[in-house]
């Protein structure tokens, strides 16, 4: 049989300092419902939150990072979770999973988070550069992953969704006259331009 398949595949993505492991960005998932016959506080159904309290979140984190530094490899198995990683600069990404999870999936999910913040930053991903575009860190996990289940794996149409407005693009507040005499002016040209459509039906 299958076990326990579930479309909720992401159980963490961390992004940690590779200095000192000091967390920088976390966000740990949890299935919005547990399934039927299933305690509202467990944590061994697919999906769930293995690590509800922060105490035990920094506790998995410090020993990702022991774990991580010694390895060759993005993929490793870690507390009965499948860990994909990346090192990029001074900042270590990962994403993790449950042990049955599928790592190559898991792994596209990094990369994805990699890339996107690679074309956001122009190539500049360390420690400074996402704690100042800390928005665009939250917003770019936000479109890759919601509530664990994976969204979008192109790094580029993340990219081009969380990325801000050109500045050329946005309207000059200044010029817009906000009086009564303006609004006033804009509501007649409002109105003229309605009738204007229902005459032409």
């Amino acid at each position: 049989m299958f076990g326990n398949l579930s479309l909720f595949s992401v159980n963490a993505v961390l992004i940690t300092s590779a200095d000192d492991g000091s967390r920088i960005f976390a966000k740990y998932y949890s299935a919005p419902h547990p399934p039927a016959g299933v305690s509202a506080h467990s944590t061994d159904y697919p999906g769930a939150n293995p690590y509800p309290t922060v105490k035990e979140q920094k506790a998995f984190e410090k020993g990702l990072l022991e774990k991580t530094n010694k390895q060759t490899s993005d993929v490793i198995l870690y507390d009965n979770r499948v860990v994909v990683f990346k090192l990029e600069s001074d900042v270590m990404l990962y994403v993790v999973g449950g042990a049955d999870e599928n790592e190559v999936l898991l792994y596209n999910v990094v990369l994805t988070l990699r890339d996107a913040l690679g074309i956001l930053f122009k190539g500049a991903t360390d420690k400074r550069t996402i704690v100042e575009n800390y928005d665009l860190v939250s917003l770019a996990i936000d479109e890759i992953i919601d509530d664990g289940i994976i969204l979008e794996t192109d790094p580029v149409l993340v990219a081009s969704r969380v990325s801000r407005a050109p500045a050329a693009d946005v309207p000059n507040i200044k010029n817009i006259d906000l009086s009564e005499q303006g609004l006033y002016n804009v509501w007649e040209l409002g109105k003229r331009r309605l009738a204007e459509g229902l005459r032409q039906m």
